[in-house]
């Protein structure tokens, strides 16, 4: 009988397994698949453009939204990369929902759907230099995607401290007993006073 077809026994397969997850060589490398980690950690560049620029270039994502007579567009821009994610009243999927392109609903359910899209692919905070005036159909947009869990402040770089400097900052990534606030249990006490 050749050993192809010999039939599975329990011993074969359990020596087939590890061959599988034993690793093949003793260097371990770590690829950082997400891009964004570093963002996330307030270590990465931010570029801090030019002091008399206005609006200024000091962010990691910024919200840019364009509106047509017809479609309204908006897009979130990396600074190095360019349009992350982007969500236009143009979109087929979008536009068969819509009444109409450019009115307040388009740019009310605009700002849910680029708010699903930014959490889905982890951006929760960003900026955004677009004025609108109160009432507007720019300022519903602006507070539906907030609304929706997407804030418009970035956090600020954090920066190597020196030897000599008298303050350090908390490291994002270390979290101490004494940042974590104190739930206090309650008390039939309090319970009852409660009532």
């Amino acid at each position: 009988m050749s050993r192809s077809a010999r039939p599975l026994t329990s011993a074969r397969v359990l020596h087939k397994i590890k061959a599988l997850t034993t690793p093949q060589s003793s260097e371990q490398f770590v690829v950082n698949r997400n891009p964004r980690n570093l963002e996330r950690l307030r270590i990465a560049y931010k570029p801090s453009g030019y002091h008399l620029e206005k609006p200024g270039r000091s962010y990691w994502h910024t919200l840019e939204i364009n509106t047509s007579g017809r479609y309204v567009s908006a897009d979130v821009k990396h600074y190095e990369n360019g349009t992350i994610l982007s969500a236009s009243t143009a979109e087929w999927a979008i536009k068969q929902q819509l009444y109409k392109t450019n009115d307040t609903s388009a740019f009310v359910n605009l700002g849910r759907v680029l708010a699903q899209r930014c959490l889905q692919s982890g951006i929760t905070e960003m900026t955004c230099n677009v004025d609108a005036v109160a009432g507007s159909k720019l300022q519903k947009l602006l507070q539906t995607l907030q609304d929706n869990g997407v804030s418009f402040q970035e956090p600020t770089r954090l920066v190597n401290s020196q030897p000599w400097d008298a303050y350090r900052h908390e490291k994002p990534w270390e979290v101490s007993e004494q940042s974590i606030p104190a739930t206090p249990a309650k008390t039939d006490a309090t319970k009852s006073k409660q009532k």
